[in-house]
Parts: C-alpha cells; structure tokens; sequence
C-alpha cells in the first residue's frame, strides 16, 4: 500500500521569517504520517530553522536540491552530507527549472540521485513528458526517458526508496493544470517504465506524483486515480491555509 504523499515547492520565494511562520501554522493541522506524508521543500537558507520549528510535526522538510559530491571547491553549491547530517529527509533533484535555467544533464541528475541515497535522504525525482514507445523485439514498451536516465545504476533496494514526480513543464506555474486523464496517463506510463527496469512488485512500491498547477478544487479527483499517490504543489504551497486543504484533501468536498 503506498501512502500519499503530499508535497509544496516553494522555489525562490518566502523569507526566513514567513518560512518559520508558515510552518508553525500549520504543524497542528496535518493528518498523521502514516495516512498521509507532508513535505515542503525550501531554500537551503530556511532548512536550519524550520527543522527546528518543526520537531513534533509529521511535516518532512525538504531541500529543493543538492550537489552531487559532498565537499570541494564548489563555490555556492549545497552539500547532501551537510543536508543529512542537518536532518533533512528528502531532495528535489531534475526539476523542470534546473534543466531549464541551470543546464542541468540526465548525466548530473543521475549523479545528484546517487548522492542523495548514498546520505541515506531520498530523492524526489522531476520529469517532464520526454515519452515514447521502443521496439524490445517481442513487445512494445513505454518508456520516459528522464526517469530511465535518473535511476541507472540504482539497485532494487534503494529503488522503491525513491519518489518521481510528472510534471508536464506547461502545466508548472501556469494555472493550467493537466486533465485527470493526462496526470493518470503520465503518471501510468512512468509506472510502466519501472516496472520495465525493475519489475512489477519494485514498480508497485515506488510513488508517483503529479506537479503542475495543484489546488483544492483539482487534488481529489487527481488522488482518486489509480497510478497518481500524491502531488507536489507550487504556487498553492506558499499558503499555509491552502497547503493544509492539500494535506487534507481527503476531507474535501469532491
């Protein structure tokens, strides 16, 4: 049984103090791990503090990335080692963003991946709908390129660890959502592609969440689809009051 999973990606916004705020608002407010999983993901300049605003809440705090070495001359990137040993329990790693403005390769998010397992974090890996279907010989098989190339050389053990996250790269800050029917297709087809390199059971174990444009008004009919276990929210995070609705969407009129 995979337990949903919701997840805000505050990008560049908020200040230290509104982080601090946002999180002691809502620490009381969300449903229990083992029902639903909460995350947000903030800049590295918040982790510290809100980790330790946050010592008694479900809520799981996220870093929005990493670098894929744990110290060097690396002027301005962040350490997954410093992020683990700081208590942080997930990374963001390929977003839509980072591949975009920051040149970001499936060669270095495959690396920042192995990175942030090996500091015993776990990654929630973005793609994007780079999908098509291949000639194995007997059959036809689904296959996204971005998750194909971010899981290489990930073990089975550490495979069902992990998190990936569809996020159609017009849907992402615009307002205009995917259908329920599109997230489902891009989220099955992801599905299909694990279990391609895995197999069935680590396939069925791994999460997989919609990101683009998240609201109340389109969360549940998006988590009553069979291959989508949570989402990962932007603008809709930023709001204490709306990621709580998020969080609780089981509650929700439909």
């Amino acid at each position: 049984m995979r337990i949903p999973f919701i997840g805000g990606n505050w990008k560049m916004n908020l200040s230290l103090n509104e982080a601090v705020e946002f999180v002691e608002e809502i620490k009381d407010k969300l449903p229990v791990a083992s029902e639903v999983e909460t995350a947000i993901a903030a800049s590295p300049l918040f982790l510290e503090s809100m980790i330790k605003h946050n010592a008694e809440s479900p809520l799981k705090i996220t870093a929005e990335n990493c670098f894929y070495k744990n110290s060097g001359a690396y002027t301005g990137e962040v350490s997954p080692l410093a992020l683990s040993e700081m208590g942080v329990g997930y990374v963001i790693v390929g977003h839509s963003e980072r591949r975009r403005y920051f040149n970001e390769t499936n060669d270095i998010i495959n690396k920042k991946v192995h990175a942030v397992l090996n500091n015993r974090m776990i990654p929630i890996i973005c793609c994007d709908e780079t999908m098509g279907r291949v000639d194995n010989g007997d059959h036809f098989s689904w296959v996204v390129s971005q998750v194909t190339a971010a899981v290489q050389g990930v073990s089975e053990e550490d495979a069902v660890k992990i998190i990936i996250a569809y996020e159609p790269s017009w849907a992402i800050g615009t307002g205009h959502s995917a259908s329920t029917a599109e997230a489902e297709e891009g989220c099955y087809l992801i599905r299909q592609t694990l279990s391609d390199i895995y197999s069935d059971e680590v396939a069925d174990q791994i999460r997989v969440l919609y990101g683009g444009s998240v609201t109340e008004k389109n969360i549940k009919s998006l988590m009553k689809e069979n291959d989508i276990d949570g989402v990962l929210a932007g603008k809709a995070s930023l709001s204490a009051s709306e990621f709580v609705k998020l969080a609780n969407f089981k509650m929700l009129n439909s």
